[in-house]
């Protein structure tokens, strides 16, 4: 018997310096998939607070794990029979925070990611704001009959991550953004969600800020590295079907997982 489809929404809005106004934001655009029928609905990096450029805000508006922010995602997963994922500005020490990621359904955090990879590039330098996530075991949970992997941002530009996950039984890598605007990384964006995509045979999951901030252009990319579903520059949403039967075909035609010579270890 086939495994169960799963509706994917992707919820692409820009979070702002309020974390009520978040939240009701939030409420908000997780009514909306979930009447579509979205069992799966992926926020942005960074939607519990954001502020542009980082100052010690950051830090002031931090919460911990199970703090207001999760437990409203909480509600709104019991609410509306869904999975929601999100990113969470953590409480850390020394006035910093960790860039987390939650995944939540009415029981509880299914998972916890942890920014490893910090945006010290193209000039910027999160690292004087973030503790980095300690390396260890894949984030993944399950998802009726799809197991899903949870990365990060910057975390796409290093396919490692990724290895990981489908080590790890992904079958689909969720990647919650912030991608910032600037020459070229538009296309660096999609291009790298395609590959992920294909060099992993998983679906991705992407959900980035909107235009002026970031790029925009939050998609689900097939195992076969096709976008099926996508947003433009400004806020808004998309929806898709993922297949786990696809997956399984997909990994049977081209079985790159299985032929690989090569682990990922730690360094």
């Amino acid at each position: 018997m086939s495994a169960a489809i799963v509706t994917v929404a992707v919820c692409q809005f820009a979070p702002v310096a309020d974390r009520a106004a978040n939240r009701g934001r939030i409420a908000d655009l997780v009514a909306r998939v979930a009447a579509r029928g979205a069992r799966l609905i992926v926020l942005p990096e960074y939607a519990s607070y954001f502020v542009d450029p980082f100052d010690e805000t950051l830090a002031a508006n931090a919460e911990p794990l199970e703090g207001a922010f999760t437990a409203r995602l909480r509600e709104l997963a019991a609410e509306h029979g869904a999975v929601i994922v999100a990113g969470l500005v953590e409480r850390a020490d020394a006035g910093r925070i960790r860039n987390a990621v939650v995944a939540v359904d009415a029981t509880g955090i299914l998972a916890v990611y942890r920014k490893q990879h910090l945006y010290d590039a193209f000039g910027q330098t999160e690292s004087r704001w973030i503790e980095p996530g300690t390396l260890g075991d894949a984030a993944t949970f399950a998802v009726d009959g799809l197991t899903v992997g949870l990365m990060t941002c910057y975390d796409l530009r290093f396919p490692e991550v990724a290895r990981t996950l489908v080590d790890a039984g992904a079958d689909v890598l969720v990647v919650p953004a912030e991608w910032v605007r600037g020459p070229l990384k538009e296309q660096h964006w999609t291009t790298l969600l395609t590959a992920r995509a294909i060099e992993s045979t998983a679906y991705v999951v992407a959900a980035d800020h909107p235009a002026p901030v970031g790029v925009g252009h939050s998609a689900v990319v097939d195992p076969q590295g096709v976008t099926i579903a996508g947003v433009g520059t400004g806020e808004g949403i998309a929806l898709a079907e993922l297949d786990p039967d696809a997956v399984s075909r997909v990994r049977e035609v081209n079985p790159v997982l299985r032929l690989r010579r090569y682990r990922v270890v730690p360094r």
